[in-house]
């Protein structure tokens, strides 16, 4: 039998010689249980009473909002991205005013996993809200149980709702050349970088003269991404080089603003979604799509599949569907592309 940690138990006497037995939470603490109750002792019922004041915050309790303000000075939290730092912090103080009143002991209790859900169901509308709060719950509790915060939690691997199949989402030669049309010369630029060489926005914006290496066969851009930290080789295609060389000579970067300084990922991605709203395309076109287009041109250059899925950190049946997708919707394409495709399975 699970016995209550810190229970304080008192035995009185009565007038007619009977004992009444009270049970508190801990010394000076509210009273969950007596004898003279119908709820019996040890019973299911009489552990849910103690767990039910036992969360009760008691005078210098180590608080939930307390849990949060440390976590974001913490190393841990400072050690991520600016834009992850962003976006956790926003997150994690929702957390934090969602359970202000409430000590972060609570989270020892296994329910507080149905209060994080029920609080998440605010963003049941959005799943991909709906997952990103409780993947910043459990980085918070799981630091906090690492640090000694708290003994343990219950809110890992929190359900997840959002899926995504964007395999099916591609810049047509269709939209690239309607989005050409409108777009001003420095958007341009984003989305054809973005299209030759398959990188994620983060690393685009980073793109420099000084990653460029000569071959023997032409060029290619050597690149440490930033989601993996690993090394893609990229050939430089006609379009790769045409966007290489009409880079001022003295910029360094190869992507910038309309006034030449540096760009965002939040920037980049929210110029081209900008953009193609005015030139009226779909609203599932984004910048991130156009990794599709990169890895159908990465095989016309002579990348097997397999390295073309590693470049894009995805699973081969992926790279091939994509791939099949962009030949269907690509008809100057679709022949050519299709044999490679063939030989490269």
């Amino acid at each position: 039998m699970v016995k209550g940690s810190g229970i304080h138990r008192v035995r009185r006497k009565l007038a007619d010689g009977t004992y009444r037995h009270h049970h508190y939470a801990w010394r000076g603490g509210p009273k969950f249980w007596d004898n003279a109750s119908d709820v019996k002792l040890n019973s299911a019922e009489y552990f849910a009473a103690f767990t039910a004041v036992a969360m009760t915050p008691k005078v210098g309790d180590y608080m939930t909002p307390d849990l949060v303000s440390d976590y974001l000075a913490s190393a841990d939290f400072k050690a991520k991205k600016e834009r992850t730092q962003s976006d956790y912090r926003r997150w994690a103080t929702r957390f934090a005013e969602e359970f202000t009143n409430d000590p972060a002991r609570i989270f020892e209790d296994p329910r507080s996993r149905g209060e994080v859900n029920a609080w998440r169901e605010g963003w049941a509308h959005s799943p991909k809200q709906y997952d990103y709060a409780g993947t910043v719950v459990t980085v918070i509790l799981n630091w906090a149980r690492d640090a000694g915060k708290v003994r343990e939690h219950h809110c890992d691997r929190l359900r997840k709702i959002y899926t995504s199949d964007r395999a099916e989402i591609l810049w047509t030669p269709a939209d690239i050349e309607t989005f050409n049309r409108t777009a001003p010369l420095w958007v341009r630029r984003i989305l054809s970088a973005a299209l030759e060489t398959g990188l994620r926005p983060g690393d685009l914006i980073e793109l420099n003269r000084g990653q460029i290496e000569t071959t023997p066969g032409g060029r290619r851009l050597t690149v440490r991404t930033n989601k993996r930290g690993r090394i893609a080789s990229i050939p430089v295609t006609p379009g790769l080089a045409d966007l290489i060389d009409s880079t001022p000579r003295g910029q360094l970067l190869i992507l910038v603003n309309s006034k030449g300084r540096p760009l965002t990922e939040e920037r980049a991605s929210k110029a081209v979604m900008e953009w193609r709203r005015k030139a009226n395309l779909s609203d599932d076109l984004r910048l991130y799509d156009a990794r599709g287009t990169a890895a159908t041109r990465l095989l016309r250059a002579g990348l097997t599949l397999g390295q073309i899925a590693s470049h894009m950190g995805w699973s081969l049946d992926h790279a091939s569907k994509v791939i099949e997708k962009y030949a269907a919707v690509s008809p100057d394409e679709s022949d050519a592309v299709l044999r490679l495709l063939t030989r490269s399975k």
